[in-house]
This record gives structure tokens, sequence and C-alpha cells, in this order.
């Protein structure tokens, strides 16, 4: 079963009936202009494709890294609140585009930013339902979704 299409959130979020749904994305204006492109093109399909029932906030920072709650330093966070009827968010590094870029090409540096993106949007899946798995267990999953949802992606279009 796909864990982005399942809906064993509805038991819990059904009684809330205020509360706000979709997938939204805040681009900080120092981002480059590919990146933000790439980002709400994606953004728009996952919507199409996809339901969001709890919102979930995506922040596409400029800086190359994330500074993670216990200091680590990561390119992608979820936030998972330990309430349910809270509304979790995103964070996504995009500031080593330029690098990236030059290094694997423009297609496949935004594909990897697609793919943190998707990465995190699986851990938010996995929060909302309710997957219990071992934390190695929930980062392999969320590595399978992100390429699974990537490809399907890459399949309406020519360019990220």
């Amino acid at each position: 079963m796909n864990i982005w299409k399942m809906n064993r959130w509805g038991s819990f979020l059904e009684c809330m009936s205020e509360r706000r749904r979709g997938l939204r994305l805040r681009i900080e204006p120092s981002v480059e202009e590919e990146v933000k492109t790439a980002c709400k093109n994606f953004a728009n399909w996952l919507r199409s494709e996809y339901e969001f029932p709890l919102r979930v906030p995506i922040y596409v920072k400029a800086s190359a890294w994330l500074k993670t709650m216990d200091g680590d330093l990561a390119v992608g966070t979820f936030f998972e609140p330990f309430d349910r009827s809270s509304e979790p968010y995103i964070r996504i590094a995009t500031g080593d585009y330029e690098a990236l870029k030059a290094e694997i090409g423009r297609d496949n540096a935004l594909a990897s930013i697609l793919l943190t993106i998707s990465h995190e949007l699986t851990h938010y899946f996995q929060w909302i339902n309710g997957i219990e798995l071992t934390p190695v267990g929930m980062e392999r999953q969320a590595s399978r979704y992100a390429h699974k949802i990537v490809d399907e992606y890459g399949l309406t279009r020519d360019h990220p």
C-alpha cells in the first residue's frame, strides 16, 4: 500500500472541522530562480496527485545546510508535532544548488532538491498515518518513496 495515499489519519482528523489543509511553499527571496520554479511546479503536481489532510508548509531556504533540533546539519528536516492536531512543517536547504549544478548538471541538481522534498513529505505521511517503524526503517521507507515520487513526476515532464 502507498503511504502517500493512505487515509489512516481520517479517524482523528475528521473531528477537526476547522483544520487547515494542503501543501504550501514558503520560499526565501534569495533562493535561485531555477530552484523556485522547479519547487513551484513540483508542488503544483503534488497537490494534483495527493491529498494533504493537515497543512504542511515547506520552507525553502537559501542556506546550504539546516541545523536540526539536536544540533546536526541536514539538507532537509521534518518537524513532527507531538499532537497530530498541530501543524507540522518541513525545511529544505538549497544554497548548494550552484555547486551541485556545476558538479552533476542542472536537471540532476534540481532532482536532488525534489528528492529531499519528497523524502521529508514521506515523513509527513508516516506521521499523519501513524506508521511505526524503527528509525532506520523510517529513513529507508522515506528514501524509497522519495525516489518513487520523483520518478512518477519525471514521467510528466522533460526537465524538473
